[in-house]
Protein backbone atom coordinates (compact mmCIF):
# COMPACT_ATOMS: atom_id res chain seq x y z
CA UNK A 1 0.00 0.00 0.00
CA UNK A 2 1.03 3.66 -0.37
CA UNK A 3 2.78 4.35 2.91
CA UNK A 4 3.40 7.97 1.95
CA UNK A 5 -0.36 8.51 2.09
CA UNK A 6 -0.50 6.87 5.49
CA UNK A 7 2.33 9.02 6.75
CA UNK A 8 0.57 12.20 5.62
CA UNK A 9 -2.76 11.21 7.10
CA UNK A 10 -1.81 9.53 10.33
CA UNK A 11 1.71 10.41 11.47
CA UNK A 12 2.11 12.25 14.76
CA UNK A 13 3.28 15.82 14.83
CA UNK A 14 6.21 16.51 17.12
CA UNK A 15 4.23 19.40 18.58
CA UNK A 16 1.25 17.37 19.75
CA UNK A 17 0.66 17.64 23.48
CA UNK A 18 -1.99 14.97 24.07
CA UNK A 19 -1.20 11.94 26.17
CA UNK A 20 -0.65 9.92 22.99
CA UNK A 21 1.73 12.43 21.44
CA UNK A 22 5.44 12.40 20.94
CA UNK A 23 7.47 14.36 23.44
CA UNK A 24 8.31 17.86 22.27
CA UNK A 25 11.77 17.53 23.74
CA UNK A 26 14.73 16.89 21.51
CA UNK A 27 15.08 13.19 20.69
CA UNK A 28 17.41 11.23 22.86
CA UNK A 29 19.87 8.73 21.47
CA UNK A 30 19.41 5.75 23.77
CA UNK A 31 21.88 2.92 23.70
CA UNK A 32 20.57 0.10 21.52
CA UNK A 33 21.13 -3.61 21.77
CA UNK A 34 21.44 -6.09 18.95
CA UNK A 35 20.38 -9.69 18.69
CA UNK A 36 23.10 -12.30 18.20
CA UNK A 37 23.24 -14.17 14.92
CA UNK A 38 23.70 -17.42 16.75
CA UNK A 39 22.51 -18.74 20.08
CA UNK A 40 25.19 -19.89 22.49
CA UNK A 41 23.88 -22.04 25.28
CA UNK A 42 25.68 -21.34 28.50
CA UNK A 43 25.59 -24.07 31.06
CA UNK A 44 25.55 -21.97 34.17
CA UNK A 45 23.46 -22.39 37.30
CA UNK A 46 22.62 -19.17 39.08
CA UNK A 47 20.26 -18.59 41.98
CA UNK A 48 16.95 -17.30 40.67
CA UNK A 49 16.02 -13.88 42.01
CA UNK A 50 12.89 -13.98 44.11
CA UNK A 51 12.92 -17.75 44.52
CA UNK A 52 11.09 -18.95 47.59
CA UNK A 53 13.70 -21.60 48.29
CA UNK A 54 17.42 -21.28 48.71
CA UNK A 55 18.22 -24.62 47.13
CA UNK A 56 16.51 -23.85 43.81
CA UNK A 57 18.85 -22.69 41.07
CA UNK A 58 18.17 -21.71 37.50
CA UNK A 59 19.64 -23.85 34.72
CA UNK A 60 19.99 -21.49 31.75
CA UNK A 61 21.03 -24.11 29.21
CA UNK A 62 18.14 -26.45 30.05
CA UNK A 63 15.62 -23.60 29.97
CA UNK A 64 16.79 -22.34 26.57
CA UNK A 65 17.02 -25.81 25.02
CA UNK A 66 13.50 -26.61 26.20
CA UNK A 67 12.16 -23.26 24.96
CA UNK A 68 13.69 -23.66 21.49
CA UNK A 69 12.44 -27.24 21.20
CA UNK A 70 8.87 -26.34 22.11
CA UNK A 71 8.93 -23.27 19.88
CA UNK A 72 10.01 -25.41 16.92
CA UNK A 73 7.18 -27.86 17.58
CA UNK A 74 4.70 -25.01 17.91
CA UNK A 75 5.76 -23.44 14.61
CA UNK A 76 5.49 -26.79 12.83
CA UNK A 77 2.00 -27.29 14.21
CA UNK A 78 0.98 -23.75 13.25
CA UNK A 79 2.25 -24.35 9.72
CA UNK A 80 0.06 -27.45 9.47
CA UNK A 81 -2.95 -25.55 10.79
CA UNK A 82 -2.36 -22.65 8.41
CA UNK A 83 -2.12 -24.93 5.38
CA UNK A 84 -5.22 -26.84 6.41
CA UNK A 85 -7.27 -23.69 7.00
CA UNK A 86 -6.13 -21.96 3.81
CA UNK A 87 -6.99 -25.04 1.74
CA UNK A 88 -10.49 -25.01 3.20
CA UNK A 89 -10.92 -21.54 1.69
CA UNK A 90 -13.63 -19.15 2.78
CA UNK A 91 -15.42 -21.95 4.60
CA UNK A 92 -12.88 -21.54 7.41
CA UNK A 93 -13.24 -18.18 9.20
CA UNK A 94 -9.49 -18.11 9.93
CA UNK A 95 -8.35 -18.63 6.33
CA UNK A 96 -8.20 -14.92 5.41
CA UNK A 97 -5.95 -14.19 8.38
CA UNK A 98 -3.47 -16.88 7.34
CA UNK A 99 -3.36 -15.54 3.78
CA UNK A 100 -2.37 -12.09 5.03
CA UNK A 101 0.21 -13.52 7.44
CA UNK A 102 1.80 -15.66 4.73
CA UNK A 103 1.95 -12.73 2.32
CA UNK A 104 3.75 -10.57 4.88
CA UNK A 105 6.15 -13.33 5.98
CA UNK A 106 6.98 -14.17 2.34
CA UNK A 107 7.55 -10.50 1.50
CA UNK A 108 9.86 -9.92 4.47
CA UNK A 109 12.01 -12.89 3.51
CA UNK A 110 12.02 -12.02 -0.21
CA UNK A 111 13.02 -8.39 0.40
CA UNK A 112 15.59 -9.28 3.10
CA UNK A 113 13.69 -7.26 5.67
CA UNK A 114 13.68 -10.26 7.99
CA UNK A 115 16.21 -10.52 10.79
CA UNK A 116 17.31 -13.34 13.10
CA UNK A 117 15.63 -15.64 14.05
CA UNK A 118 14.78 -16.85 10.55
CA UNK A 119 12.76 -17.89 8.75
CA UNK A 120 10.21 -15.47 10.18
CA UNK A 121 7.23 -17.61 9.23
CA UNK A 122 4.99 -18.45 12.19
CA UNK A 123 6.78 -15.93 14.40
CA UNK A 124 6.32 -12.33 15.39
CA UNK A 125 8.87 -11.38 12.73
CA UNK A 126 12.08 -9.61 13.63
CA UNK A 127 12.98 -6.94 11.11
CA UNK A 128 15.65 -4.53 9.93
CA UNK A 129 15.35 -1.33 11.95
CA UNK A 130 13.50 -2.88 14.90
CA UNK A 131 15.67 -0.93 17.34
CA UNK A 132 14.87 2.32 15.49
CA UNK A 133 11.14 1.65 15.76
CA UNK A 134 11.65 0.89 19.46
CA UNK A 135 13.53 4.14 20.00
CA UNK A 136 10.66 6.05 18.37
CA UNK A 137 8.33 4.37 20.83
CA UNK A 138 10.69 5.45 23.60
CA UNK A 139 10.08 9.10 22.66
CA UNK A 140 6.31 8.84 23.10
CA UNK A 141 4.81 10.61 26.09
CA UNK A 142 2.81 7.47 26.92
CA UNK A 143 6.13 5.65 27.36
CA UNK A 144 7.93 8.48 29.15
CA UNK A 145 5.15 8.80 31.72
CA UNK A 146 4.65 5.06 32.27
CA UNK A 147 5.82 3.38 35.46
CA UNK A 148 5.02 -0.19 34.39
CA UNK A 149 5.10 -1.43 30.79
CA UNK A 150 3.89 -4.81 29.57
CA UNK A 151 5.99 -5.99 26.61
CA UNK A 152 5.72 -9.21 24.61
CA UNK A 153 8.78 -11.51 24.77
CA UNK A 154 9.53 -11.61 21.02
CA UNK A 155 12.81 -10.64 19.32
CA UNK A 156 11.73 -7.40 17.56
CA UNK A 157 10.61 -5.91 20.88
CA UNK A 158 13.87 -6.67 22.71
CA UNK A 159 14.98 -3.04 22.45
CA UNK A 160 11.64 -1.94 23.95
CA UNK A 161 12.29 -4.18 26.95
CA UNK A 162 15.79 -2.73 27.23
CA UNK A 163 14.48 0.85 27.18
CA UNK A 164 11.86 -0.01 29.78
CA UNK A 165 14.39 -1.36 32.27
CA UNK A 166 17.19 1.10 31.50
CA UNK A 167 14.85 4.03 32.18
CA UNK A 168 13.87 2.69 35.58
CA UNK A 169 10.43 1.34 34.68
CA UNK A 170 9.02 -1.98 35.78
CA UNK A 171 8.74 -4.53 32.99
CA UNK A 172 5.87 -7.00 32.87
CA UNK A 173 6.50 -9.82 30.42
CA UNK A 174 4.59 -13.08 29.87
CA UNK A 175 6.28 -16.39 30.37
CA UNK A 176 6.69 -18.05 26.94
CA UNK A 177 3.26 -19.15 25.68
CA UNK A 178 2.08 -19.02 29.32
CA UNK A 179 3.12 -22.67 29.52
CA UNK A 180 5.02 -22.52 32.81
CA UNK A 181 3.08 -19.82 34.60
CA UNK A 182 1.72 -16.35 34.01
CA UNK A 183 3.68 -13.07 34.00
CA UNK A 184 7.02 -12.11 35.42
CA UNK A 185 7.82 -8.65 36.77
CA UNK A 186 11.33 -7.27 36.43
CA UNK A 187 12.19 -4.31 38.63
CA UNK A 188 15.36 -2.42 37.60
CA UNK A 189 15.85 -1.40 41.23
CA UNK A 190 16.51 -5.02 42.20
CA UNK A 191 18.40 -6.23 39.13
CA UNK A 192 22.10 -7.03 39.62
CA UNK A 193 24.48 -4.49 38.08
CA UNK A 194 25.08 -4.84 34.34
CA UNK A 195 22.29 -7.41 33.98
CA UNK A 196 19.78 -5.35 31.99
CA UNK A 197 20.89 -6.70 28.60
CA UNK A 198 20.46 -10.26 29.80
CA UNK A 199 17.17 -9.48 31.55
CA UNK A 200 15.70 -8.49 28.17
CA UNK A 201 15.98 -12.08 26.89
CA UNK A 202 13.65 -14.99 27.62
CA UNK A 203 16.34 -16.65 29.73
CA UNK A 204 17.06 -13.44 31.62
CA UNK A 205 13.39 -12.74 32.29
CA UNK A 206 12.99 -16.24 33.71
CA UNK A 207 16.14 -15.88 35.81
CA UNK A 208 15.64 -12.39 37.21
CA UNK A 209 11.87 -11.95 37.03
CA UNK A 210 9.46 -12.36 39.91
CA UNK A 211 6.48 -14.54 38.93
CA UNK A 212 3.10 -13.06 39.79
CA UNK A 213 -0.36 -14.55 40.18
CA UNK A 214 -3.93 -13.45 39.56
CA UNK A 215 -4.12 -11.68 42.94
CA UNK A 216 -1.19 -9.37 42.19
CA UNK A 217 -2.12 -5.70 42.53
CA UNK A 218 -0.30 -4.11 39.62
CA UNK A 219 -1.22 -1.21 37.37
CA UNK A 220 0.02 -1.45 33.80
CA UNK A 221 0.39 1.96 32.16
CA UNK A 222 1.28 0.86 28.63
CA UNK A 223 1.03 -2.33 26.56
CA UNK A 224 3.53 -3.08 23.80
CA UNK A 225 2.44 -5.89 21.53
CA UNK A 226 4.08 -7.68 18.60
CA UNK A 227 2.36 -7.98 15.22
CA UNK A 228 2.65 -9.78 11.91
CA UNK A 229 0.44 -7.27 10.09
CA UNK A 230 -1.41 -4.12 11.13
CA UNK A 231 -3.77 -1.74 9.36
CA UNK A 232 -2.86 1.90 10.13
CA UNK A 233 -6.28 3.17 9.07
CA UNK A 234 -8.20 1.16 11.68
CA UNK A 235 -5.71 -0.24 14.20
CA UNK A 236 -6.71 -3.80 13.25
CA UNK A 237 -3.87 -6.20 14.03
CA UNK A 238 -2.89 -9.80 13.28
CA UNK A 239 -0.47 -11.75 15.46
CA UNK A 240 1.14 -15.04 14.56
CA UNK A 241 -2.05 -17.00 15.14
CA UNK A 242 -1.77 -18.61 18.57
CA UNK A 243 -3.95 -16.14 20.47
CA UNK A 244 -1.69 -15.65 23.49
CA UNK A 245 -1.64 -11.85 23.24
CA UNK A 246 -5.43 -11.88 23.49
CA UNK A 247 -5.40 -14.21 26.49
CA UNK A 248 -2.77 -12.08 28.24
CA UNK A 249 -4.85 -8.97 27.62
CA UNK A 250 -8.01 -10.65 28.89
CA UNK A 251 -6.37 -11.81 32.11
CA UNK A 252 -4.96 -8.35 32.80
CA UNK A 253 -8.48 -6.97 32.36
CA UNK A 254 -9.76 -9.51 34.90
CA UNK A 255 -7.05 -8.43 37.36
CA UNK A 256 -8.01 -4.77 36.97
CA UNK A 257 -4.48 -3.95 35.80
CA UNK A 258 -5.67 -2.32 32.56
CA UNK A 259 -8.82 -0.81 31.09
CA UNK A 260 -10.05 0.67 27.82
CA UNK A 261 -7.85 3.73 28.28
CA UNK A 262 -4.58 1.77 28.55
CA UNK A 263 -2.66 2.56 25.32
CA UNK A 264 -1.63 -0.34 23.10
CA UNK A 265 1.42 0.17 20.87
CA UNK A 266 3.04 -2.10 18.29
CA UNK A 267 6.43 -1.85 16.59
CA UNK A 268 6.64 -3.17 13.01
CA UNK A 269 8.44 -2.60 9.72
CA UNK A 270 6.71 -0.30 7.22
CA UNK A 271 6.20 -3.30 4.94
CA UNK A 272 4.04 -4.91 7.63
CA UNK A 273 1.45 -2.16 7.14
CA UNK A 274 -1.53 -3.53 5.22
CA UNK A 275 -4.92 -2.25 4.10
CA UNK A 276 -6.94 -5.45 3.85
CA UNK A 277 -7.76 -6.49 7.43
CA UNK A 278 -11.57 -6.18 7.51
CA UNK A 279 -12.57 -4.98 11.00
CA UNK A 280 -15.98 -6.61 10.64
CA UNK A 281 -14.31 -10.03 10.41
CA UNK A 282 -12.29 -9.62 13.59
CA UNK A 283 -13.34 -11.69 16.58
CA UNK A 284 -14.51 -10.20 19.86
CA UNK A 285 -11.22 -11.08 21.57
CA UNK A 286 -8.90 -9.62 18.88
CA UNK A 287 -6.80 -6.77 20.30
CA UNK A 288 -6.49 -3.55 18.23
CA UNK A 289 -3.64 -1.04 18.54
CA UNK A 290 -3.72 2.68 19.27
CA UNK A 291 -0.22 3.53 18.03
CA UNK A 292 2.12 2.03 15.43
CA UNK A 293 5.86 2.71 15.48
CA UNK A 294 7.94 1.82 12.42
CA UNK A 295 11.55 2.72 11.60
CA UNK A 296 10.28 5.76 9.63
CA UNK A 297 7.11 6.98 11.32
CA UNK A 298 4.75 7.01 14.27
CA UNK A 299 1.08 6.50 13.46
CA UNK A 300 -1.96 7.29 15.58
CA UNK A 301 -4.71 4.91 14.44
CA UNK A 302 -7.66 6.49 16.27
CA UNK A 303 -9.04 2.97 16.37
CA UNK A 304 -12.75 2.51 16.91
CA UNK A 305 -12.44 -1.27 17.26
CA UNK A 306 -13.65 -2.25 20.75
CA UNK A 307 -11.01 -3.65 23.08
CA UNK A 308 -11.70 -7.02 24.70
CA UNK A 309 -13.30 -6.85 28.13
CA UNK A 310 -11.84 -10.08 29.50
CA UNK A 311 -11.61 -13.78 28.66
CA UNK A 312 -14.28 -15.01 26.27
CA UNK A 313 -14.66 -18.56 27.50
CA UNK A 314 -17.05 -19.56 24.72
CA UNK A 315 -14.18 -18.96 22.27
CA UNK A 316 -11.59 -20.89 24.29
CA UNK A 317 -11.14 -24.52 23.29
CA UNK A 318 -10.77 -27.28 25.92
CA UNK A 319 -7.34 -28.04 24.42
CA UNK A 320 -6.09 -24.47 24.85
CA UNK A 321 -7.48 -24.36 28.38
CA UNK A 322 -5.74 -27.64 29.15
CA UNK A 323 -2.38 -26.16 28.14
CA UNK A 324 -2.46 -23.10 30.38
CA UNK A 325 -2.57 -23.65 34.13
CA UNK A 326 -3.24 -20.02 34.99
CA UNK A 327 -6.39 -20.11 32.85
CA UNK A 328 -7.53 -23.28 34.58
CA UNK A 329 -7.04 -21.55 37.93
CA UNK A 330 -8.97 -18.50 36.75
CA UNK A 331 -11.83 -20.64 35.45
CA UNK A 332 -12.10 -22.54 38.74
CA UNK A 333 -12.07 -19.28 40.67
CA UNK A 334 -14.83 -17.67 38.61
CA UNK A 335 -16.99 -20.80 38.75
CA UNK A 336 -16.58 -20.99 42.54
CA UNK A 337 -17.42 -17.30 42.94
CA UNK A 338 -20.47 -17.39 40.67
CA UNK A 339 -21.68 -20.95 41.25
CA UNK A 340 -22.04 -21.32 37.49
CA UNK A 341 -20.20 -23.44 34.94
CA UNK A 342 -18.43 -21.35 32.33
CA UNK A 343 -18.93 -22.24 28.65
CA UNK A 344 -16.16 -23.60 26.45
CA UNK A 345 -15.38 -23.23 22.77
CA UNK A 346 -15.05 -25.85 20.04
CA UNK A 347 -12.19 -28.34 20.06
CA UNK A 348 -9.04 -27.65 18.05
CA UNK A 349 -5.67 -29.23 17.34
CA UNK A 350 -2.91 -27.38 19.16
CA UNK A 351 0.90 -27.48 19.20
CA UNK A 352 2.53 -29.35 22.12
CA UNK A 353 3.50 -26.20 24.03
CA UNK A 354 2.17 -27.25 27.42
CA UNK A 355 4.80 -29.89 28.07
CA UNK A 356 6.75 -29.30 31.21
CA UNK A 357 10.46 -29.75 31.57
CA UNK A 358 11.55 -32.59 33.83
CA UNK A 359 12.04 -31.42 37.39
CA UNK A 360 15.74 -32.26 37.16
CA UNK A 361 16.10 -29.64 34.42
CA UNK A 362 14.12 -27.00 36.31
CA UNK A 363 15.96 -27.38 39.57
CA UNK A 364 19.34 -28.60 40.57
CA UNK A 365 20.67 -28.98 44.08
CA UNK A 366 23.58 -26.80 45.05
Amino acid sequence: MDTSMIRHAFTFSLTLTSTLSLSSKLPRTPHSISLPSTQTARTRSISKLGSSTNDAVFDEAAFEANRLSLDAKARASMAEAAEREMISGDEDPKAWKWRIRKRVWDLMEAESIAQFPRPVHHRIPNFVGAHIAANKLGELEVFRSANCVKVNPDSPQKQVRFLTLSEGKRLLTPQPRLRTGFFSVLDPQTLPPSSINEACTSVGAAKYGRPIGLDEKIKVDLIVIGSVAVDPRTGARLGKGEGFAELEYGMLRYMGSIDDTTPIVTTVHDRQLVDDIPPEKLLIHDVPVDIICTPTQVILTNTSIPKPQGIYWEKLSPEKLGQIRILQELKRRIEQETGQTLPSGPSEKLPPTAQRRPAAQRRRSR
